[in-house]
């Protein structure tokens, strides 16, 4: 089971963008946008404002990840966070501008801002559990995977190399990935509302999951994902409620939705394909129940997604 590269996968759409540079004082403004974002401070210190909440200090190897693209501000060259008045005189973010590194004497802070866009339509309820600003901290010892991959990536950044373009779309994937696994490692299961992050690790919950996640055509019923688990029906539909926040049943449509989606979104494959990977019986029932889900018929879905 992959339940986290599934959400990702769901999640991710178009080529994520990635810029390096560096600043001595001052700072930039960073619009909301529909994606997610993260950055990586190389080397300095700055601060991170959210447009709300708190305002984060991050040193040398800290990586805040933005989970749903709020608007926030990158200070530089302060010991004490700005007040939201001031960020109001910083430049707004341009990435073709910030590009290249400007070689100032008075450079402190190197950071790699990367973004993701990101398909609203069908987020995986792993990631709607993510806060909105997630920091993990640089520490030795402490995730060692996500250290050597920032390390990578920002080499790969520092100096374009022949094939340079897909290294950095793969690495920004890898870095994610790293991130995500760092917030379920550091947020113990047992929290309260700890949700997705416990379902992950239930016995019984991971078996059914391995189920529908490693073959969402596979006619499943609750008694049969429940006979695989071990345990009778009524335990398999109360734990995977009380952790997933819906039955089974209704997590495998979800799934088989958001499956589809992803196929109208990334291929070229006719409605009778998707409606056989999604696990419907022709083009008529996918296309009835794909209406019903997102509102619109699903090759209406393919061409807006793409024009979008």
């Amino acid at each position: 089971m992959d339940v986290l590269s599934d959400a990702i996968a769901t999640m991710r759409t178009g080529v994520p963008v990635l810029n390096r540079a560096r600043l001595g004082r001052g700072g930039w403004r960073f619009a909301p946008y529909d994606g997610t974002g993260f950055h990586i401070v190389l080397d300095g210190r700055c601060w991170l404002l959210p447009d709300s909440g708190e305002p984060v200090a991050l040193g040398v190897g800290d990586v805040v990840l933005l989970a749903r693209g709020q608007g926030h501000a990158l200070a530089f060259g302060d010991t004490e966070a700005p007040s939201r008045r001031q960020t109001l005189l910083f430049d707004e973010w341009n990435s073709e501008r910030v590009r290249r590194e400007p070689a100032a004497s008075d450079a402190t802070t190197a950071v790699l801002c990367g973004k993701y866009r990101r398909d609203g339509s069908r987020p995986h309820p792993l990631l709607r559990e993510l806060p909105d600003v997630l920091r993990v901290p640089s520490g030795m010892g402490r995730h060692v995977e996500l250290r050597c991959a920032v390390d990578l990536l920002a080499r790969e950044a520092g100096a374009p190399r022949t094939g340079g373009q897909s290294l950095v779309a793969s690495l920004l994937d890898v870095v994610f990935v790293y991130l995500l696994r760092a917030w379920l490692d550091d947020c113990p299961a047992a929290a309260a509302g700890a949700g997705w992050r416990r379902a992950l690790t239930d016995p019984v919950c991971t078996v059914a999951l391995d189920a529908m996640h490693g073959d969402p055509a596979f006619p499943w019923t609750l008694e049969g994902l429940s006979r695989l688990a071990g345990v009778s029906r009524a335990t398999l539909s109360r734990r995977f409620t009380a952790l997933a926040g819906q039955s089974p049943m209704a997590y495998l449509t979800w799934w088989r939705m958001a499956t589809a989606a992803r196929l109208l979104n990334a291929s070229d494959a006719p409605l009778t394909e998707i409606a056989s990977r999604a696990g419907y019986g022709s083009a008529f029932a996918f296309s009835h129940a794909f209406k019903r889900e997102f509102g619109q018929a699903p090759n209406r879905y393919r061409r807006e997604a793409r024009l979008g």
